[in-house]
């Protein structure tokens, strides 16, 4: 019953409970920066350089099957080794998004989290009267 009991105390800790709710929260809060990158951001980076669109950004690297569409979907589902740089951007352009997202909630928590400043320490209490007097005393002896 003791590994049991362990594992209770390890599963209801706060720092586990605490990663549970932040990999839940991380994995909607990435499907809605992949949402902001691949509908908002990437189509305006796909303006500036001359309506070009990222995800079809892409080298072939083997033999097409005759009959075959040219888009990246339809190589890779026919099989062909395709070099796909458009999606590789994406993903980078997302990366740096969400870590950037990440690194001001972090700095954030920081800023909110400092401690107040440690107050003063206590003034020592008085000295008792009969050490006082003890003190008096050893010190008239070794005269």
């Amino acid at each position: 019953m003791g590994m049991m009991s362990e594992f209770k105390e390890f599963a209801v800790k706060g720092n586990v409970m605490d990663l549970a709710v932040g990999v839940i929260i991380g994995g909607a809060f990435g499907k809605i920066v992949d949402s902001v990158v691949a509908d908002l951001i990437m189509p305006l980076v796909g303006a500036v350089f001359g309506k070009l669109d990222f995800s079809s950004l892409f080298v072939v690297l083997g033999n097409v099957p005759a009959g075959t569409a040219t888009n990246l979907d339809a190589l890779k589902k026919a099989g062909v080794p395709v070099f796909a740089y458009g999606n590789f951007i994406t993903v980078a352009v997302n990366f740096i998004i969400l870590a950037f997202i990440i690194f001001m909630m972090v700095k954030q928590m920081n800023r909110l989290r400092k401690e107040a400043p440690p107050a003063p320490a206590p003034a020592p209490a008085p000295t008792p009267e009969d050490v006082l007097l003890l003190r008096e005393i050893r010190d008239s002896l070794r005269k």
